[in-house]
């Protein structure tokens, strides 16, 4: 058996990522800004790890964090020792552009969730928005890049390998979408 479990796609994934989103910001607000679906279960169609990303945007991510701690806690989260995004190949400027702070919530009587809380405005929440949402306007790519992650979850030992092989293939596409992005005035909103 694979060490990373992909799942295929479940069409409540987009329902579920919402109200979790929903009620996330209800619990985050202040500091939070916004917090939004993202990766692979966000995107219609997408086999994925059954874990739900979310993102929290907020002015200024130590103060957040320190803000978030308790109520973060409180609903099942757990901090971790990851405080940098993967910085894709060819992006200029310094790594502290990509900055976050993950937590995540597993065994817990809801999902499990990967809540990643970055910057508003930042490098990282720009970088999350634009993969989720090329991918939702080009659903022919989802099969292809379902495949190559299935692919790549039966020929890794564990998750962190999975991550860093799948990051190469992550930045080809945030390329294409940086083009997308450029040709249609995308933003992040």
């Amino acid at each position: 058996m694979p060490s990373v479990d992909i799942a295929k796609n479940d069409p409540g994934w987009e329902s579920a990522g919402k109200a979790l989103a929903a009620e996330l910001l209800d619990a985050l607000t202040p500091p939070a800004l916004q917090v939004e679906h993202i990766g692979s279960t966000s995107i219609p169609g997408m086999d994925a790890k059954p874990i739900f990303d979310l993102q929290v945007s907020v002015p200024d991510l130590d103060a957040a964090e320190e803000a978030l701690a308790e109520a973060l806690h409180a609903l099942g989260f757990a901090r971790t020792a990851y405080f940098h995004d993967h910085v894709p190949a060819g992006s200029a400027g310094p790594p502290d552009l990509w900055r976050k702070r993950l937590w995540m919530r597993r065994g817990h009587a809801g999902p499990d969730v990967n809540l990643h809380l970055r910057a508003a405005g930042g490098a990282g929440e720009r970088f999350a928005l634009l993969f989720r949402d090329w991918f939702r306007a080009h659903p022919a790519a989802v099969p292809a890049y379902a495949a190559f992650k299935r692919s790549l979850a039966e020929a890794v030992t564990d998750g962190a390998a999975y991550t860093e092989m799948k990051n190469p293939v992550v930045d080809l596409v945030v390329a294409t979408a940086e083009d997308w992005a450029a040709r249609t005035g995308w933003k992040v909103t």
